[in-house]
């Protein structure tokens, strides 16, 4: 392709040309300084009048003394009165009491034993099994049975159990929650 003396070599101006280029440059010519440069400074040091008025926002002045002065409420009550922090307090105590287990409290479960007393539910079968297992968790049996309408412990639907194995042999299983009645309910609705 041929090597490098046999290629025109490129020259470049060793001064910069007096007059505009025929790219159209954008520096200024020498000759012309005044007519394309501000007559005013772009910044300052400090703050002068034009400077001021530019900063000015008349509709923002404008809406500020539609609206007027702020009104302060100087007799408002305070966000949390002395009552409501002692309320707090012995709810606290109340709530460390029943969690210690020293106390029972009628009516009240921590939600593991409520989970507890809702899966032993499912197994029994007549209303004297009911109340011995109301009497065991301090609870009444119109409360429990009030309750159990609405809430229930999850049960697997042995019918939709399906196992997969994975490309490095893990086994996955997925299965479908039910509803599932006591036994003594299914008996009471025949």
């Amino acid at each position: 392709m041929g090597s490098a003396p046999s290629k025109a070599a490129r020259k470049l101006p060793r001064e910069k040309p007096c007059g505009p280029t025929v790219t159209g440059s954008r520096i200024p010519a020498a000759a012309e300084p005044a007519r394309l440069r501000p007559e005013r400074p772009l910044a300052f040091e400090n703050k002068n009048e034009a400077i001021e008025r530019d900063a000015k926002d008349p509709h923002f002045m404008e809406k500020l003394n539609r609206l007027g002065p702020v009104r302060v409420d100087h007799h408002m009550q305070t966000v949390r009165a002395a009552s409501d922090i002692q309320n707090m307090y012995r709810s606290r105590i109340r709530s460390e009491a029943e969690a210690s287990g020293l106390q029972t409290t009628k009516d009240r479960l921590l939600a593991s034993s409520l989970t507890e007393l809702l899966e032993a539910r499912k197994s029994i079968t007549g209303s004297a099994e009911l109340e011995a297992l109301a009497k065991q968790y301090h609870i009444d049996v119109a409360k429990l049975e009030q309750i159990s309408r609405v809430v229930n412990t999850p049960s697997i639907d042995e019918s939709t159990v399906v196992r997969t194995m994975g490309k490095h042999g893990e086994e996955s299983v997925t299965m479908m929650a039910r509803w599932i009645d006591p036994v003594l309910s299914r008996t009471l609705k025949n």
